[in-house]
């Protein structure tokens, strides 16, 4: 049986680049921070405000052209 250490040893902690991506596209766009979570078939964008996520809701195409990627995009209020 493996140790705790052993695991957390082979444990990669850098975010997906998604992550970044949006996080940036969001912030340089329209000066706000997002919470992102990526998952295996979604991306979880959660706005500050209903203002924001409604104004994602938006911009959804450019997002999924912009993070090159086919998963699909869930826009929630909150973090």
């Amino acid at each position: 049986m493996s140790s705790i250490a052993d695991i957390l040893a082979k444990k990669d902690f850098e975010e997906p680049p998604e992550i970044k991506v949006i996080k940036d596209y969001v912030l340089k766009k329209f000066n706000s921070k997002v919470a992102v979570t990526v998952q295996d078939k979604q991306i979880i964008v959660a706005a500050s405000s209903a203002a924001l996520a409604g104004t994602l809701q938006l911009h959804r195409y450019e997002l999924t052209q912009v993070c090159q990627t086919d998963k699909k995009f869930v826009i929630r209020i909150g973090s």
